[in-house]
């Protein structure tokens, strides 16, 4: 029996105006090559000037995860040579990270709660990005120099799942504090993971290998579980020290395999020493206190959920895991919906139609204050529930039309005047003399066929509620 060890480093491109060390714009989308100037370009006597606001942004996140924020850190260059780095190293923190010994919670699935440590995270300078083109290659410079925070973890999870849970949760905390969109399809939070496995009870660690550069949550469960099984095949087969050795490989989602890309550098590969062109970096305590000024995290907001709203604390989680579904859920509160109602209407009935669509609840057709009013409708009766999804069917393809002129419009309104559902009532009754002495002889079950008879003549406008009180008041 083998045990797993995993701890991953994950860049999140800060979402700063500048770059981290020259005043050339982060925008995405640029044409290759636009956003570029002497500094980043690395050309001769172009000094590089620190973003006070990658700064500030860094510090938050050290809030956040309980850790200590270095009053005094330093900027180091790590030399290698690669075509998207025009000056041959890279702009990183390696002695003293700005912060360190921070944590993190995640929720298993059997309910438990497990800590992760977070070694550090420091700031650095992103790579610029090679484009491989048949049989040529180009290089884009737009992104090199763009602010990054490298969150590194301790080795503390044992499972691909464990891993992901940690990734989700680091995902969320970013979003929350907005200080990046963490977009992992435009490379904005991206993950290398480190795998080894050792015998259980085994105290020393096994051969570490790195993946690199992963851009889902899927494809990081996905490459976790191949690794682990090459290894435990390794070493099984008596191969271990011949086929696991210290490198980094790639993840070939197409063929769903780990490739080698290069043997592992260990830092001394790397010449680490002081930039010459950066002074240390001093955080003063009203600097640490104002980016302490920081929002309800996911946590903090669960726990909320839980104990003032009465929600289920699986359902909580579901909410909080994103900004913008909690914000959506607020909204709805504060339209006056109830939370549980909300609840159920927002992760069953909403999601599901949202994911069938594939549109995020940022992009939902049916705003938080339209659902809460369509809850609205429910709980005053004015429509049942079944009736309530019709009209969340046809909301989600015609949008900002008024909820009440769409009841009317699909002739979903209840009926639930007494007076003209004691009609249909009697109506029923007297249509059915042979059906009431059954009734009254003992056969209970026929009371929901009476039921089911005024609705239909109702054409499935009366209010079933109000059909049981009048129904059983007749029927004695």
């Amino acid at each position: 029996m083998f045990e797993t060890v995993i701890g991953l480093e994950v860049h999140v491109q800060l979402n700063t105006r500048t770059k981290i060390f020259c005043s050339c714009p982060t925008s995405f989308a640029a044409h290759q090559n636009q956003n570029t100037c002497p500094t980043c370009l690395a050309l001769p006597g172009a000094l590089p000037v620190l973003n006070i606001e990658a700064v500030k942004k860094a510090i938050s996140f050290g809030h956040a995860v309980n850790a200590t924020i270095n009053k005094r850190s330093i900027f180091n260059r790590k030399s290698y040579f690669y075509p998207d780095s025009p000056m041959a190293y890279q702009i990183s923190q390696f002695d003293i990270a700005i912060v360190e010994n921070g944590e993190l919670f995640i929720d298993e699935d059997n309910g438990s709660v497990m800590r992760i440590g977070i070694t550090r995270a420091h700031l650095e300078a992103d790579a610029g990005k090679n484009i491989h083109d048949d049989a040529f290659s180009k290089v884009d410079l737009n992104r090199a120099g763009t602010p990054l925070l490298e969150i590194v973890s301790e080795p503390d999870m044992r499972s691909a799942e464990e891993a992901v849970l940690y990734l989700r949760k680091l995902h969320s905390i970013v979003r929350y504090l907005d200080i990046s969109d963490a977009n992992m399809q435009e490379g904005s939070f991206r993950c290398d993971v480190n795998v080894s496995i050792r015998p259980k009870g085994q105290e020393q660690y096994g051969t570490r290998v790195e993946i690199k550069n992963i851009n889902s949550f899927r494809f990081v469960k996905a490459a976790i579980e191949y690794e682990v099984q090459r290894q435990i095949e390794a070493y099984e087969d008596g191969l271990y020290d011949q086929e696991i050795c210290q490198e980094t490989r790639l993840w070939d989602a197409g063929k769903g395999v780990t490739r080698s890309m290069r043997g592992k550098e260990d830092s001394a590969d790397y010449r680490y020493f002081p930039d010459p062109d950066l002074r240390p970096v001093i955080v003063t305590d009203e600097m640490i206190a104002a980016a302490g000024n920081i929002p309800e995290l996911p946590d903090a907001k669960v726990k909320r959920y839980v104990e003032a709203l009465g929600i289920r604390h699986a359902d909580a989680l579901v909410i909080c895991a994103s900004k913008e579904m909690a914000s959506y859920f607020e909204e709805m509160i504060s339209g006056g919906a109830q939370p549980k109602s909300a609840v159920t209407w927002l992760t069953s009935e909403l999601l599901g139609r949202l994911n069938k669509a594939g549109v995020e609840i940022d992009s939902s057709p049916v705003g938080a204050k339209t659902l809460g009013r369509l809850i609205g409708k429910i709980e005053d009766d004015t429509i049942s529930g079944k009736g309530a999804k019709e009209v969340l069917d046809y909301m989600m393809e015609n949008q900002n039309e008024d909820i009440d002129a769409v009841i009317i419009k699909l002739g979903l309104a209840q009926m639930s005047d007494d007076g003209a559902l004691l009609a249909i009532i009697d109506a029923v009754l007297a249509a059915n003399p042979d059906k009431i002495a059954q009734y009254k002889s003992g056969k209970d079950k026929l009371f929901g066929f009476f039921v089911g008879q005024t609705i239909a003549a109702s054409k499935g406008s009366a209010n079933p509620a109000k059909v049981n009180t009048l129904l059983k008041e007749r029927l004695g």
